[in-house]
């Protein structure tokens, strides 16, 4: 393991006892993990048409290995909350879908984000019928609606999305841009947050963004100067031009760092392919038919993406990273998927997987407790299982927990 992950590692004295409460005393015990508090996400927005029946014969079959791999590596889901693909038609919200795909996360061991509840690209376009007001008023009810209708199954949401840009965004006109314009940024992000907060206190809120420059930590500051409460700090990295590298990557991370609060990379592509131009500002204006991955590509892809996990996960703030997408294609046509067009899986996908189940997972280990019932058990912070006889309980590992009792 790499040493620099070491801090990321706990360690408790493990009380093992019978039904009785007697000490489980000289015996050999199984431990084993069977989830990690670190959130290793993806966009996983395949789960939608999968989880309500859309795919069918030979499609199905495809979308049911892409499922597999996706649940073998990854223990967190992003799903999509567009506001314009979610809510087309006013009133008509895709909820009964999404709830579909988010159940079927929860029930494969995925914490679920939903993504995003406030932005100004494809949000809805009926908002343009509107006064701002009327605007602001149909914003503030679908969060307290979307929140209300997916509490249980989603506890965790992008509430504002690329702030930086939204009130001089200029591709085209829209509802969000208009009232982020009349309001300002921080105005309009405590709104949100706010209105997210009254719905429910105890989900975990996050600001998103792709602007890493000081103009967006210098909007948090802004933000939590009037009283705005993030839960996590969300940082893009999608380099569709090249991987940003070690020295990039770690001014980032102290820049945002001195806010002391969680920091997830949400959106993270590295492309398997040629590289997109560097001359190009704006990722969505790079408009190709045909983008293939090729073997020499995917072995950098594979390299970068090593080192950006690795990178990410020695530092301490750092508690999540999504990748986009399972699969080629899906964004831009970009071969920036973990998995080929086919679903077979890139050197990327098995070197991830090597260190996710492999360098930072307990496998099933062999342990004896002592004449006290108790026994050390170290690992990844996250759940476990103790086995003895064919008797299981599950019990939980995180920092400063020096002390853990089972039941058997």
């Amino acid at each position: 393991m790499n040493s620099q992950l070491k801090h990321r590692l706990c360690t408790t004295n493990l009380i093992v006892r019978n039904s009785d409460k007697t000490p489980l005393a000289d015996s050999k015990v199984t431990v084993a993990q069977t989830n990690h508090s670190f959130l290793f996400g993806n966009a996983a927005f395949d789960t939608v048409p999968l989880a309500n029946g859309a795919y069918n014969g030979a499609e199905l079959e495809k979308a049911q290995q892409r499922a597999e791999r996706l649940t073998d590596l990854f223990n967190a889901a992003t799903l999509p909350f567009y506001w314009g693909q979610f809510e087309p038609v006013r009133g008509k919200p895709r909820t009964q879908e999404l709830r579909q795909a988010a159940r079927w996360c929860v029930e494969h061991g995925m914490t679920v984000k939903g993504h995003p509840l406030c932005w100004h690209t494809m949000t809805a376009p009926w908002l343009m019928d509107l006064s701002n007001a009327e605007i602001l008023k149909a914003q503030a009810e679908r969060i307290h609606r979307d929140l209300n209708d997916f509490r249980g199954l989603i506890q965790m949401w992008d509430v504002i999305n690329e702030a930086v840009i939204m009130p001089i965004f200029d591709k085209y006109d829209n509802g969000i841009t208009r009232i982020c314009k009349q309001n300002g940024r921080i105005a309009t992000i405590k709104t949100m947050f706010e209105n997210a907060r009254a719905e429910n206190p105890t989900a975990t809120l996050l600001i998103n963004d792709f602007d890493t420059s000081t103009s967006y930590d210098i909007l948090i500051e802004g933000c939590l100067a009037v009283g705005v409460k993030f839960d996590v700090i969300g940082i893009q990295s999608h380099m569709h031009q090249g991987y940003w590298g070690l020295e990039k990557t770690q001014e980032i991370l102290e820049r945002f760092s001195r806010f002391n609060l969680p920091i997830h990379f949400t959106e993270n592509t590295l492309v398997s392919g040629h590289l997109m131009p560097p001359e190009i500002v704006d990722l969505n204006d790079y408009q190709v038919t045909d983008w293939p991955t090729t073997p020499e590509g995917e072995e950098r892809q594979a390299r970068e993406v090593v080192q950006h996990y690795e990178t990410l996960m020695a530092h301490p703030l750092v508690e999540g990273i999504t990748w986009w997408d399972l699969y080629d294609g899906l964004w831009l046509n970009a071969p920036s998927g973990l998995l080929r067009r086919d679903g077979s899986p890139k050197p990327a996908y098995e070197e991830l997987l090597k260190r996710v189940k492999g360098e930072w997972w307990l496998a099933p280990t062999e342990l004896r407790t002592d004449a006290h019932g108790q026994v050390q058990v170290t690992g990844f912070a996250g759940n476990y299982e103790i086995e003895v006889n064919g008797k299981k309980q599950a019990f939980s590992l995180a920092k400063g927990q020096e002390q853990t009792e089972v039941l058997l």
